[in-house]
């Protein structure tokens, strides 16, 4: 319960920043909006649509030390000296860009992928430029490269506004979909691609089975049959 609330006023903290630091004339905020997708759906926490491109935000609310790389499918944070484990951010976001820019019918390279830790943590790997503790507002003026018409930005936010004010998709029915999507055994849950079985032909695990994306090696998505 109190993780919770932390998350949500979490949230509302970041929220509350970009609203008094980006001008909302300029960057249309749209948070909280559910994607659907061929392989399910989507949840992203902010959108931000502006004429220097569309920015796709995921905030997670993590303390203690992080560490990862943009390869790993999973990253580590240690806290009171106990280790944990969760989803990479950054290929967690891929998917959320992938998704968006097909709904939108737009080409990824106009959409930039942000993420915003808002916990008391300290990064002890190497990010990324895009993985940030502060200065979010900041990171975000820094693209000043026009590549979205005014009318493209308007058809953007109005699309964005109405689909997530005439959804009937539930965080519940996202969520079955997520559960549904990670348990496929024919379906990647990263990139919708199929999954595929192949056999390890090197190291400890040489010879044994396991199911990966047909995508591979754009999307290198693994796991064990």
């Amino acid at each position: 319960m109190f993780s919770s609330i932390k998350g949500w006023f979490g949230e509302k903290m970041t929220t509350f920043g970009m609203c008094l630091s980006l001008d909302e004339t300029v960057y249309r905020r749209i948070d909280n909006v559910i994607i659907p997708a061929p392989s399910g759906t989507t949840q992203i926490d902010h959108v931000l649509v502006s004429v220097f491109g569309i920015f796709v935000i995921e905030t997670k609310n993590i303390n203690g030390w992080i560490f990862g790389a943009p390869d790993q499918d999973r990253w580590t944070q240690i806290l009171h000296g106990n280790k944990y484990h969760f989803q990479n951010p950054l290929k967690q976001n891929y998917r959320h860009t992938k998704c968006l820019s097909e709904y939108l019918h737009l080409d990824t390279r106009l959409l930039h992928s942000v993420v915003f830790f808002i916990g008391e943590c300290e990064f002890k790997t190497q990010m990324p430029d895009n993985v940030l503790t502060r200065g979010l507002s900041g990171f975000i003026k820094e693209f000043r490269e026009r590549c979205l018409t005014e009318e493209k930005v308007q058809r953007a936010t109005d699309t964005l506004r109405t689909l997530k004010e005439s959804s009937t998709i539930s965080k519940t029915d996202h969520m079955d979909s997520l559960r549904a999507r990670h348990e496929s055994a024919t379906q990647c849950p990263r990139c919708g691609a199929n999954l595929v079985q192949r056999t390890a032909k090197k190291g400890r695990s040489a010879g044994q089975a396991f199911l990966g994306c047909s995508k591979y090696p754009q999307c290198k998505y693994v796991r064990g049959v």
